[in-house]
């Protein structure tokens, strides 16, 4: 039996890692100790996982608990130091995506894992979503032939994707803004769909809608005057678990979970589109804009046998379709249908499906979907190099990273 610790007590940890750990997998895992900056929110969470041991830092616990994997759940810009420390002290390292937030703090870990021989590994969940396998199969078995041509609409509605600025996510340095925090998971399913690496970057992004766009705010729903008439008032204390965990937690830290989302200090993009070059030579069309009426997306690749269609909307429209679907055209007007029922719980199914990957007795990973190291930097490289492409105006090329065990090149993306 593996034991692990948690650095990071927010609402990721909460649900994905630490509550599972001791209510589902207590059989093939220990959960030995959680540390956060924030203790007020790491003795909430230890206490619903049954008075678990709680450190005063992180040194601490690494040294006391001598876990084998340490899960890395805090801030995003955060990351790579806990990583690194962790794989130094002879840990391997679960880490929640993105891995990290820039190329040097990405090249900083590889760099670590090839020194200390340990690995790491990052919760690429929409990788085990049963429909986005059957997408991958159907890919896999040669059904439309070689990718040469994709298109991927991304859209967050405007209770989900508002919500990126009101918290710390809404800072580009902290997150590296939705082309890091939010894309990794999009760029991260296009490059293990195609079996592919990105290598070249054009994008565009504008803070149209959210930020300095309306006369009318505050500095945080709580004490805002226009609570009264605001579509995006966020009642930070109707939620026991948000009243809990950050309202009364503030004192340590200062962090307000309800900041306004027209606030001048956002300095992330709400709409963005980019163009992508693979080393295959297949292109991609991407755009993702965080304030649509619903919220979804929809993919379309173009290959040298066929077109696949496939879509996944989670608010709005069709939501209440009970199937989800994707569609293969063919020469000649052939399409064939593939069916599948929704599945609404854990990112439709792919928490749980990651959870037994990570914590069950070990299981053949046919798909690949295990994700490492490189498939992280694959993933996030892509977004910080379109950040990249918008503050310079210019095509960025993505180098490809040595491998954190010491490979170079390309050996898939799993």
């Amino acid at each position: 039996m593996k034991t692990y610790v948690i650095v990071g007590a927010g609402a990721r940890s909460r649900y994905m890692f630490a509550k599972p750990l001791v209510e589902e997998w207590k059989e093939h895992a220990e959960l030995a100790g959680l540390y956060d900056t924030n203790s007020h929110r790491a003795r909430l969470l230890a206490q619903e996982c049954g008075g678990l041991a709680v450190y005063d830092s992180f040194e601490e616990m690494i040294a006391e608990a001598k876990p084998d994997t340490v899960i890395v759940a805090t801030t995003d810009s955060t990351h790579h130091e806990y990583i690194i420390a962790s794989l130094e002290a002879g840990c391997d390292v679960i880490t929640e995506k993105p891995m990290t937030v820039d190329e040097r703090t990405c090249e900083a870990i590889l760099e670590a894992e090839r020194r200390t021989g340990r690995t790491v590994t990052v919760t690429f969940n929409a990788r085990f979503s049963p429909y986005n396998e059957m997408i991958k199969k159907l890919l896999l078995s040669g059904e439309i032939g070689r990718p040469l041509h994709v298109q991927l609409e991304w859209q967050l509605d405007r209770v989900h994707g508002a919500d990126y600025f009101r918290r710390w996510h809404r800072q580009i340095d902290t997150s590296g803004g939705l082309l890091v925090h939010k894309a990794t998971h999009y760029f991260d399913l296009l490059n293990w769909w195609l079996d592919d690496e990105p290598e070249r970057v054009q994008a565009s992004g504008s803070l149209r809608f959210y930020g300095p766009n309306r006369e009318q705010r505050g500095e945080r729903c709580l004490t805002c005057d226009h609570k009264e008439s605001c579509e995006f008032y966020f009642d930070v204390k109707k939620s026991s678990f948000l009243r809990t965990y950050y309202l009364e937690a503030e004192g340590e830290d200062g962090y307000i979970r309800d900041g306004c989302v027209f606030d001048e200090s956002i300095s992330i993009y709400d709409s963005i589109s980019a163009s992508v070059e693979y080393k295959s030579g297949a292109l991609l069309s991407f755009s993702l804009n965080a304030f649509s009426p619903y919220e979804g997306w929809r993919l379309s690749i173009e290959g040298t046998e066929g077109r696949l269609e496939a879509e996944h909307l989670k608010s709005g429209q069709t939501i209440e379709e009970p199937f989800r679907y994707i569609r293969v055209y063919k020469k000649g007007g052939v399409v064939t249908t593939h069916s599948m029922k929704r599945i609404t719980e854990g990112h439709s199914g792919g928490d749980s499906k990651l959870r037994r990957m990570l914590f069950g007795p070990p299981i053949a990973d046919e798909l690949m979907q295990q994700a490492d190291s490189y498939a992280g930097a694959m993933s996030l490289l892509v977004g910080a190099a379109a950040n990249d492409s918008i503050r310079a105006g210019k095509s960025v090329k993505i180098r490809s990273p040595r491998r954190g065990d010491g490979t170079g090149g390309r050996e898939g993306t799993g």
